[in-house]
């Protein structure tokens, strides 16, 4: 199985060098690793060489295009992504690909590092009970932070819209129409806690958002904007 690992980048030079180091510490080696540099002004590209990963480079700012020009520069069978303010355990790859059998798409869940004991665990378990009870509706909730799929399947409908958020979830209901959607509980990534600059009330209010499937964000007038 060959693994592309894409990780979306813009301004990231302060949060990539840990990215990285976890991922090529991955008990199961990604077949390569592909940073998307998204129009930075800083060293993010310079970061990345010096790691030796492939870099390409996506001039449109928004994280929806980096993955989608990620998708494109992939040279793997799957395409695993994850983000630059994120940190997979070590067995990442190899819990997806162990699930990988009869599936076209397979995500994990998150826990936020660097925070109180507490908002860690209620991070992690919320946010696990809350996959279960997608999972259940038939709606997949893949995460940028921790999601896996097939190249072939990903292209074959359209990739990655361009909205200005949920183009992961959004990938994942499209992908449920090609073929199975696994969650996998064992893939585990650790994420920064800028999600939740905002407050939790917000970062809650956009997982509801998720769960109704407000269309807004695919159809409406404000997607394609950045992030």
């Amino acid at each position: 199985m060959r693994i592309s690992v894409v990780i979306p980048a813009h301004n990231e030079e302060a949060f990539l060098p840990k990215a990285l180091q976890a991922v090529l510490a991955q008990t199961l080696p990604p077949f390569e690793v592909v940073v998307v540099d998204n129009a930075s002004t800083d060293r993010t590209r310079e970061v990345a060489e010096a790691f030796g990963v492939r870099v390409v480079y996506c001039p449109q700012k928004g994280v929806a295009y980096a993955r989608q020009a990620g998708l494109l520069a992939a040279r793997g069978e799957w395409v695993a992504m994850t983000d630059a303010d994120s940190i997979p355990l070590p067995t990442w790859l190899q819990g997806l690909a162990r699930n990988a059998q009869d599936a076209v798409a397979l995500y994990g869940p998150l826990r936020f590092y660097g925070v109180s004991p507490w908002t860690a665990w209620v991070s992690e378990w919320g946010y696990r009970a809350f996959l279960n009870f997608m999972a259940l509706l038939g709606k997949p909730n893949l995460a940028g932070a921790n999601m896996m799929f097939l190249k072939e399947a990903a292209l074959r409908v359209g990739g990655f819209p361009e909205v200005e958020a949920r183009e992961d979830v959004l990938l994942g209901w499209k992908l449920r129409r090609m073929g199975r959607v696994r969650y996998v509980p064992e893939a585990l990534v650790l994420t920064s806690p800028r999600r939740l600059k905002g407050g939790w009330g917000r970062f809650l209010v956009q997982q509801v958002r998720n769960l109704l499937g407000d269309p807004r964000g695919y159809f409406g007038e404000d997607g394609g904007r950045e992030r």
